[in-house]
């Protein structure tokens, strides 16, 4: 295969010459070529301490930035915790490490102290990164590059084609990662996640920089590797699906019932809250007010498929929820510390509310300018 660092080199074998469309970028006649194989094969997965003490000794001998990339269960587990860990970088190779086996990874994050980490999308990553102790203090964001650049498709492979010319297989995105052992087809799909990242971010550092954008960049990157964590979610179960629909505050208190028992369950269990119970159908109960099992059995998402136990667990909830005092009751809308919503503006701020009316026509001439 040809080797990646000729490929982003090479001008023929891009379909945008690494810019953005409509920006100067030039169109290359050759087809996209898929990329099949890691260069090296598919690595095997470091699954014990040994195995990965020598992971961490290779990668902090190796040079230049590192290509990270994480696999979650999403919809399947509970949580954001990552089931694989992907790396790459000049004079290692790549690594596949299971943290579910090795669940400390703080001694690579320490190897890796200083060197930059090229992610993609890095916010959705360096949550479930965190929580195995691999946090960067640099890193090189190339989906937040791809939009400062003006893409108009930012994702993993529309990048890699677009910019380097290659066709990333994604069938096995939406998997579930936290299956053992791992299949061989998912193995090579995450493999080559982390295969042409660094030529990626080497190809659109060129791109920021020659559109004047690179400090931009470096600002934005910074911002993201120096956040705090964030603060968890006040009331999260006024995110439910469908909450829009509930207006009375007793309807409110089912739906906090529900969604606090099906979070117990769930967790418990380690699998997707959705799994449990849908968002429709805890709206579902709390709009109806079921007045026994019998009554809810009727209701969307609580028919033949949930069990009996299940059935009174639910309508226990409701119950719950039936029998509180008003005092008790939550209030519609959350708590706000901070300005008002936009849509109450007019009303608490006219002046405030016509600066943002302006804003919009202002904001998208200014990125058509930019082209961002």
């Amino acid at each position: 295969m040809t080797d990646a660092h000729d490929t982003a080199a090479d001008p023929s074998l891009r379909t945008t010459g690494g810019a953005p469309p409509d920006d100067g970028g030039s169109s290359a006649t050759e087809a996209p070529i898929p990329l099949l194989e890691p260069r090296e094969g598919i690595p095997p997965v470091i699954a014990d301490e040994a195995a990965l003490a020598e992971v961490v000794a290779a990668f902090a001998a190796g040079s230049g930035p590192v290509a990270v990339d994480a696999e979650r269960a999403s919809g399947y587990r509970y949580g954001q915790r990552a089931y694989l860990v992907q790396l790459r970088r000049e004079g290692a190779g790549s690594a596949l490490i299971d943290p579910v086996a090795c669940p400390d990874l703080s001694g690579l994050g320490e190897a890796l102290s200083g060197v930059e980490w090229v992610l993609h999308a890095a916010t959705q990553d360096l949550p479930c990164l965190r929580e195995i102790g691999m946090v960067p203090t640099r890193l090189f964001d190339t989906e937040l590059a791809g939009r400062l650049a003006g893409f108009p498709r930012v994702g993993l492979g529309a990048m890699v084609e677009n910019v380097l010319g290659f066709v990333l297989e994604k069938g096995h995105s939406a998997v579930d990662w936290s299956t053992r052992p791992l299949p061989e087809p998912w193995l090579r799909y995450a493999a080559l996640d982390v295969e042409l990242l660094v030529d990626l971010r080497d190809a659109l550092e060129k791109e920021l920089d020659r559109q004047g954008k690179l400090d931009w960049a470096r600002q934005e990157f910074d911002a993201i590797a120096s956040a705090p964590p964030p603060e968890p979610r006040k009331d999260p179960w006024r995110r439910t699906s469908g909450m829009h629909k509930v207006r009375r505050r007793r309807q409110m208190a089912v739906v906090r019932e529900l969604w606090q028992t099906r979070d117990r369950i769930a967790r418990r269990r380690d699998v997707s809250p959705g799994k449990v119970l849908s968002d429709a159908a805890i709206v579902e109960a709390a709009l109806a007010l079921p007045a026994n099992l019998h009554a809810l059995a009727a209701l969307n998402g609580f028919g033949q498929r949930v069990g009996r136990r299940q059935l009174e667990q639910w309508q226990a909830a409701v119950d719950r929820a039936k029998a509180l005092g008003e005092a008790r009751l939550p209030q519609p809308g959350q708590p706000v510390t901070g300005p008002p919503p936009p849509r109450a503006w007019a009303d608490k701020d006219p002046a405030a509310s016509a600066r943002r009316s302006a804003d919009p026509a202002a904001v998208a001439a200014l990125a058509e300018r930019l082209n961002m």
